[in-house]
């Protein structure tokens, strides 16, 4: 082993699995169901693999020094190699968690979304909702409900990334959804007509991402979960008229 090797203390199998089960053990005492907290540690592994992955492949590779064509021509071949068994390996770590990825398919078919998924889309939500508008005394409370009809539209393999999806769509529109907040959410002259109720909730901008990204899914979901018609129409009302 080197003198760089050794400075750097790579962790071991043994330590890591160490940590992974403290970790475990922690979560357990605070309430956290074993397999939801194995799910979030699997997927907190595989997405720092599929990041480094990421920065690895934007990263413009160059062979060290200068030894000629072969050798350079060689020692990216080799990198592009571990590249992408890194890649493979990032996969397999997120399959272990989530299982392959697989078609939504129709309302019926799609697995219902876990307490964790649910939780996860939760968390992404009340950042976003907040950057648009403040929090409302007049939030209908059926967050729960909602965001089950939203995620039941994706496979596990896309909500785990749901997040992301969702900061997306937040970028891409935030002058529309300004509009549409200041003209039907909270502290607006109509903040209290039922039709726009689901404005003052988090899960608001869920629904709109899934009206623009997968409508029928939504409709679909929506009508199996018992979900208020109103509140749907509502906010395809509120959305083209803040186009």
């Amino acid at each position: 082993m080197s003198a760089a090797d050794e400075g750097r203390q790579w962790l071991d199998e043994v330590s890591v699995d160490n940590a992974r089960t403290t970790l475990l053990q922690l979560l357990a005492r605070a309430g956290v169901p074993s397999g939801d907290a194995r799910e979030l540690i699997g997927l907190v592994e595989a997405g720092v693999l599929a990041l480094a992955h990421e920065e690895l492949a934007d990263g413009g590779r160059t062979a060290p020094g200068d030894k000629g064509e072969a050798y350079g021509s060689g020692w990216l071949d080799g990198a592009g190699d571990v590249l992408e068994e890194l890649g493979a390996i990032a996969e397999r770590t997120l399959r272990r968690g989530l299982g392959p990825d697989e078609d939504p398919g129709t309302a019926g078919e799609r697995p219902r979304a876990s307490r964790m998924e649910v939780e996860r889309a939760r968390v992404a939500l009340t950042p976003l909702y907040l950057s648009f508008t403040t929090a409302s005394e007049l939030d209908p409370e059926v967050t729960e409900e909602v965001l089950t009809a939203v995620l039941g539209t994706m496979s596990p393999r896309q909500r785990a990334g749901y997040a992301g999806r969702l900061t997306q769509f937040a970028a891409a529109h935030r002058p529309r959804l300004e509009r549409l907040f200041a003209a039907f959410g909270p502290g607006s002259a109509i903040a209290v007509h039922g039709r726009y109720s689901l404005l003052h909730s988090t899960p608001s901008i869920a629904v709109l991402e899934r009206l623009v990204a997968a409508p029928q899914a939504l409709r679909e979901e929506w009508d199996a979960g018992e979900l208020p018609p109103a509140w749907l129409d509502g906010l395809t009302t509120a959305w083209n008229t803040a186009a």
